[in-house]
């Protein structure tokens, strides 16, 4: 079975986003933890919480994913901002204590003209602040395209996060098919190379999940712009490709491509219908 989700606003709060995913066929979804572009939370919600883990458990869905601000850079230049990232990432890992099989994704930060080596120290020192033993939820790096001063534009700069931290061990990753395309890797044409680079340099064991999205620059452009299912560089035979990979299928994955509800609602039904089962 293919387990596709897209990107919902928990400002209508959990249950409701579970109700809407199952409403446009999706049996998983990603929200934003709190406002992407700055800080503001809602207060929090037990009830609701339980209410959507009851809710989940009774339509089969398959593990959620939070994502974090955008305005988390846990490399950043500025101390107060390092702050921000801690405070904001131990905040929302004690709510998704709630969510049981709910994971948490981050870009792991741009090092700011600081250097990709003082980066990767300041992204594990954070990692090593809040993934203490205790934290369960698990907790994913996102693959980045390469824009600016970004720090895991790369199979080996993820790695070198993972290695540089005490927890290491225990983090995950999540791959975004925009921005791996973007970063240089052709998923088009070599898949199967791309995923064989994966697994020698992080390992396959540690992917858990996939952001599929197309883009609207070419391979290697170091751009970061999502663009619709078909409608971009990668295109539908490659996503066709991704979808019924052997070792990707069993995977959860989020669409983030520039759409409303009806949008994803017809992406999801396009997607499904192109996965083999078996």
């Amino acid at each position: 079975m293919l387990h596709i989700g897209c990107h919902l606003s928990c400002s209508q709060g959990y249950l409701a986003m579970g109700r809407q995913a199952l409403s446009i066929g999706a049996d998983t979804f990603q929200f934003f933890t709190r406002n992407p572009r700055g800080g503001s939370v809602k207060p929090f919600d037990e009830a609701d919480a339980c209410a959507l883990v009851a809710f989940m458990q009774e339509h089969d869905f398959a593990p959620i994913l939070a994502h974090a601000p955008y305005t988390l850079n846990a490399c950043a230049a500025d101390e107060s901002i390092r702050a921000f990232a801690e405070r904001t990432m131990r905040e929302d890992l004690e709510r998704l204590a709630y969510l049981p099989g709910a994971m948490l994704n981050f870009h792991p930060g741009s090092h700011v003209k600081q250097g990709p080596e003082t980066g990767i120290r300041l992204i594990a020192g954070l990692i090593d602040t809040v993934y203490t033993p205790d934290v369960r939820t698990p907790l994913l790096l996102e693959t980045m395209a390469g824009k600016g001063s970004e720090v895991g534009r790369s199979f080996e700069e993820i790695r070198a996060i993972m290695e540089a931290s005490a927890q290491g061990e225990r983090l995950g990753v999540c791959l975004d098919t925009c921005h791996v395309f973007d970063g240089g890797y052709d998923l088009v044409n070599h898949l199967d190379d791309v995923l064989e680079a994966f697994d020698k340099v992080v390992g396959l064991s540690r992917l858990r999940a996939i952001h599929i999205n197309d883009s609207k620059n070419p391979l290697g452009s170091h751009k970061d712009r999502h663009e619709k299912i078909g409608e971009g560089q990668i295109g539908l035979d490659a996503f066709v490709r991704i979808i019924n990979h052997p070792q990707l299928r069993h995977l959860p994955f989020f669409l983030e491509t520039p759409n409303e509800i009806d949008g994803y609602r017809r992406e999801i039904a396009l997607l499904r219908g192109l996965y083999r089962e078996g």
